[in-house]
């Protein structure tokens, strides 16, 4: 089997326990991985604290500078990191390689961003000037459905803002993380990023410690409340990218075919497991009926196996854990509307659920109300589109929505009144480095890419002086 280490301090180092990382097509054991102690945990912290002022005072040219050069190594390794993250996360290897592009892509652009000092104008009797700094010790936490995206959404912008960084992959799909890591011991000085592995147990130690300056999480809202909570004793910064249970309000006058597309690429790519996926459909009567047959007969052909195999277009569930729990979403879709495509496990070895669309289903049930996390599509019939979005704020989540429909002006004055923090028309989901992401409601707390996520990373400094 192949070897990973922990980076902590700018060394490779051997975890002082180890754990078993499965494959989720299988349910193999993959590797044998690191697991960081909390003597480690506390190592890396201490390592990052120590690195801080010399990466503060660095030029954030060459802080710029730097991140380009981790953007490189990644693209040199990208098809060794894509094939790995398709064994530990389960994804179509195509899926894979679009990660790690993204993922590159996503560095250079966040590498490209500014802190510069902003005046402001303030009548002629005194000056004022607003500076960014950076904050210390960052821990970024991620959860296992994108790891090298969520990387790319937390990294660069931390370290470009002068901060340092330890990272904590999720405990299932840690390898590509570690293997970055590999890259970023050569790339940067001692004590800038760590990267350490554990069995989901080191968490509160990072959100507790009194050296950690800033928390950046992306995961489950139960996870996201625990670490709010136990980032109040000491008053850290959090961002917060929590669950999602998007909607998407199919308008009277859609293109059935082109919308149906749109909905199942939304609603199943990485076999559903997007925090801003399309979780549930609100259909217009009209068209209800179209619109079904033609998501069934997307799913019905969808090829599903191991995502190294040519032609797999959907993976595994990623664990066993989130196995388990999307059986039981598909329980209640079945007693709660009418499945007309999937609801079926493969008789395999590995964690294949067929993507599944339930018609005749409505709010109030389990499938449309929870987030599924999973490959699983509630089609909700309605007939006024002011009960549909009711309907769709009535959810405590609010991270993404979408609006589809032939007449865009039509949906964009609609779209003003979905509570989500990203409405997109015609299309679910659209990410891009430069554009500020953040959910509303119980979906998250902050914001991520973009200036406005690079300002997270710092504490706004106001200097002022008379004239």
């Amino acid at each position: 089997m192949e070897t990973y280490n922990l980076l902590i301090d700018g060394r490779l180092v051997t975890g002082d326990m180890m754990m078993p990382v499965i494959n989720p097509a299988t349910g193999d054991t993959l590797a044998m991985c690191p697991r960081a102690s909390a003597a480690q945990a506390n190592a890396a912290i201490a390592a990052a604290r120590s690195a801080f002022p010399s990466w503060a005072a660095t030029p954030i040219a060459e802080r710029r500078r730097t991140l380009i050069v981790l953007a490189d190594a990644i693209g040199r390794n990208a098809e060794q990191l894509a094939r790995l993250l398709t064994q530990e996360q389960g994804k179509p290897l195509a899926e894979a390689s679009y990660e790690i592009g993204a993922a590159e892509s996503f560095i250079r652009q966040l590498a490209e961003l500014d802190l510069e000092p902003r005046q402001i104008k303030s009548g002629s009797h005194r000056r004022v000037q607003v500076i960014q700094r950076p904050l210390g010790v960052v821990a970024a936490i991620m959860t296992w459905n994108f790891p090298v995206l969520l990387l790319a959404f937390k990294l660069p912008a931390a370290l470009l803002a002068g901060n340092c960084v330890v990272v904590k992959p999720a405990s299932t799909t840690p390898l590509t993380s570690l293997r970055i890591g590999e890259l970023c011991a050569e790339i940067f000085p001692p004590g800038v990023v760590n990267i350490i592995s554990d069995a989901d147990d080191l968490g509160p130690l990072l959100t507790q410690h009194a050296d950690v300056a800033k928390v950046s999480f992306t995961g489950s809202v139960a996870t996201g409340r625990r670490i709010m909570a136990s980032a109040a004793n000491a008053l850290k910064r959090i961002t917060l990218e929590l669950g999602g249970n998007d909607a998407a309000i199919v308008l009277d006058d859609a293109d059935v075919d082109k919308t149906a597309a749109g909905l199942y690429a939304g609603a199943f790519w990485n076999a559903g497991q997007v925090c801003i996926a399309i979780k549930r459909a609100y259909v217009h009567d009209s068209i209800y009926d179209a619109v079904c047959a033609q998501l069934a007969q997307l799913a019905d052909a969808a090829v599903l196996g191991d995502g190294l195999s040519p032609g797999t277009q959907i993976g595994p569930l990623q664990n066993k854990a989130q196995f388990e729990k999307v059986k039981g979403f598909l329980a209640d879709a079945r007693q709660s509307g009418k499945v007309i495509a999937g609801g079926t496990i493969l008789d395999r070895s590995g964690y294949f659920v067929r993507p599944t669309i339930v018609r005749d289903v409505a709010d109030g049930c389990k499938i449309v109300d929870d987030e599924q996390f999973g490959p699983i599509l509630p089609v909700i019939r309605y007939s006024d589109v002011d009960d549909a979005i009711e309907r769709a704020n009535r959810s405590p989540y609010g991270l993404g929505a979408s609006i589809w429909s032939s007449d865009t002006e039509r949906a964009w004055r609609l779209a003003a009144r979905l509570e989500s923090g990203t409405v997109w028309i015609n299309k679910h989901p659209d990410l891009d480095p430069r554009i500020p992401f953040g959910g509303a409601k119980d979906s998250g707390i902050g914001v991520e890419l973009g200036e406005e996520g690079l300002r997270e990373f710092t504490q706004m400094q106001v200097m002022s002086m008379p004239n």
